[in-house]
């Protein structure tokens, strides 16, 4: 590794699987100061021992990020503890997929919680104390649903609530600027996760048609997204802020 985030304090939600477990684990390696936050603990004690595991010890915090008290409990515990918030990373989050027709007022609203309220919660609670810092880099999670319609998956409420993060990352980069706050979006594409499988397993020939869709011919990987995490929240993207990135093998380009 080659210390990309050497001594930054970074908060990484969703820690416990998935993209946010990659991400803790990525920024470890790289030398970040990371604090993971889960509601599962269970899932979270197994990134604490792939980490341990790897000699790249972590903090963590068992959490509800759906609550103000939550989320604000977390981020003032990291700054009493570690001084600063460097990069807030928020991949904590969940959803329904249903088509319109059949979903339900509860799922949608669920899924808005999931994608929307617990970003909101978690950058509301961090913003005071970058901009008391007068810097940090926060990367939130579109999606290539955010950009295009899923065909077979009833991402109707998925595409609005990653669609919104990508609108609300661009607003909040011009609103932390002034206060040297960069604030960048990234929508993948198709990624093999245990959540991700799930979404998709009842719906025939999707993983393929995903596939194939893709310039590179193959899904993402959690450590995909990783390595563009580390790159939004590194020195090296000191002049980017009100950025999606997509990463997707290409499937956006066609």
């Amino acid at each position: 590794m080659t210390d990309r985030l050497a001594g930054k304090v970074s908060v990484v939600t969703g820690a416990g699987g998935g993209l946010g477990q990659a991400a803790a684990l990525t920024f470890a390696r790289e030398g970040a100061i990371v604090v993971a936050a889960e509601l599962n603990a269970d899932l979270l004690a197994k990134t604490v021992e792939l980490a341990e595991a790897a000699g790249t010890p972590i903090h963590t915090a068992t959490v509800d990020l759906t609550t103000e008290d939550g989320a604000q409990g977390l981020m003032n515990g990291v700054v009493q503890q570690h001084g600063r918030i460097d990069s807030l990373i928020t991949a904590a989050s969940f959803v329904d997929f249903a088509p319109i027709g059949e979903m339900t007022l509860p799922q949608w609203q669920h899924t808005m919680k999931g994608e929307l309220d617990t970003v909101f919660l978690s950058i509301s609670a961090a913003w005071p104390h970058m901009v008391a810092q007068q810097s940090g880099s926060i990367v939130n999670f579109g999606s290539l649903a955010g950009w295009r319609a899923t065909r077979g998956l009833g991402a109707s409420a998925h595409a609005v609530g990653k669609g919104g993060m990508i609108a609300f990352s661009r607003q909040l980069a011009l609103e932390g600027g002034p206060h040297g706050i960069r604030v960048n979006s990234i929508s993948p594409g198709v990624i093999e996760t245990p959540g991700g499988r799930e979404a998709f397993k009842h719906v025939p020939a999707f993983e393929e048609g995903a596939r194939t869709k893709t310039i590179i011919n193959r899904l993402g990987s959690p450590q995909d997204i990783a390595w563009g995490l580390v790159y939004l929240c590194s020195d090296e993207a000191s002049w980017i802020t009100g950025t999606d990135l997509s990463i997707d093998g290409g499937a956006s380009a066609w």
